[in-house]
């Protein structure tokens, strides 16, 4: 498997794998509207926040979005967040999501990331339990308030 950063020619897949979740809410739009592009270019070209595809067999399998925050808390030292975690559904329990969370921290490292830290939905138990494998801890209790 490998993991590179996302392209718009995988922008399809990575909206699929998005919204076949059903703890994400589809904003029914579809997957070819422009501004999930403009949202993938302007990502990327931030420096600090970019969408990653895990690729096995030339195949996109899986995604995710690293970010790394700036602020005062641990001396300044930057902060990694870890979102959109998804495997293609046919490609689970195959180690891949693994592999992926274990680049996604790794990479973490590399931009000297203090911390990697990422929220899952409270539906998502078995996601929650292996986040808790890869070493994850439960610190926080997250709140989120709707603006739109």
């Amino acid at each position: 498997m490998e993991v590179r950063l996302a392209t718009e020619r995988d922008l399809p897949a990575i909206l699929r794998m998005l919204f076949e979740d059903r703890a994400t809410p589809s904003d029914e739009l579809g997957v070819d509207d422009p501004c999930y592009l403009a949202a993938l270019r302007e990502m990327h070209a931030s420096g600090t926040s970019a969408t990653y595809v895990a690729e096995e067999g030339g195949e996109v399998v899986g995604t995710f979005m690293l970010i790394v925050l700036r602020h005062l808390m641990r001396r300044g030292t930057p902060v990694a967040q870890l979102e959109a975690v998804r495997i293609h559904s046919s490609f689970r329990n195959r180690g891949l999501g693994a592999q992926m969370i274990r680049w996604a921290i790794s990479e973490s490292k590399r931009r000297g990331c203090s911390r990697l830290e990422l929220t899952t939905h409270k539906s998502r138990t078995s996601a929650q339990r292996f986040y808790e494998r890869l070493g994850f801890h439960r610190t926080h209790e997250g709140l989120k308030l709707p603006l739109r």
